[in-house]
């Protein structure tokens, strides 16, 4: 009987030394960076883009295909509307591109959540692959991340995604297209300000086959607010 309760002792302090191992190597207790929090977007880049929806055919600043023009010349946001399709600009390939508040938080360990109060939409970066990927593709795709540290002595480092299996979006409100094999490269940092706040820079390289010639680049910012007191959750539009 005691040596059956010692071996039942050992085995629950091998499980509770793995469990601790786990937890100590999740992508939550690795981060360099802390991410987490309220954020609202700093438009410092392409003002009249970004904060007025753009005339119809207007797509300078994005490299895009000539198979991409007959969709730009024929975008009509009422035929959006009538469709189901007003996430269109709302997807992955623009989202954090949209002044719109983030939400960023942990689902669980390994998974870094971000939801937008812009469209209503979140972000799934998952730390660890999934054993299969869904079939169907979704307005925010599926995102793998890893952590990239800078090298000692140094502290930091950085946040890497990269997106695939999304919908086919506009990369702007007055559909500028990109397509579902676009793929989607992010690094996020973060960074002091001179009034003490936090910028979060966000650099966005968009690579798609169909619609676009040359990556398109973009970096979006963001400024750490103190609490979620001016959350403000809007359901998509096609119009803004």
């Amino acid at each position: 009987m005691k040596r059956g309760l010692m071996l039942l002792g050992s085995l629950l302090a091998v499980m509770a030394a793995s469990l601790h191992a786990q937890s100590a190597t999740s992508a939550r207790n690795a981060a360099p960076i802390d991410l987490t929090g309220y954020w609202v977007s700093y438009v410092t880049e392409n003002w009249r883009y970004r904060m007025v929806t753009p005339a119809k055919g207007e797509y300078r600043r994005i490299p895009v295909s000539p198979a991409a023009l007959p969709i730009i010349n024929a975008w009509d946001p009422a035929v959006d509307e009538r469709a189901g399709n007003q996430c269109k600009s709302y997807g992955v390939g623009a989202i954090m591109n949209v002044p719109t508040r983030l939400r960023i938080t942990w689902q669980d360990a390994d998974t870094l959540r971000i939801d937008t109060d812009a469209g209503r939409q979140t972000r799934l970066l998952r730390f660890t692959a999934r054993a299969s990927s869904s079939a169907t593709p979704t307005w925010q795709g599926e995102s793998i991340a890893r952590w990239e540290r800078v090298p000692a002595p140094d502290r930091g480092g950085s946040l890497r995604v990269v997106t695939t299996n999304m919908r086919a979006g506009y990369l702007r409100k007055n559909g500028v297209p990109y397509s579902e094999r676009a793929t989607i490269s992010e690094h996020f940092d973060v960074a002091p300000i001179p009034d003490g706040g936090t910028l979060l820079l966000v650099t966005t390289i968009i690579e798609d086959p169909v619609y676009l010639n040359a990556p398109y680049v973009v970096s979006p910012h963001f400024k750490k607010e103190p609490d979620g007191s001016r959350w403000d959750p809007t359901p998509c539009s096609s119009t803004w």
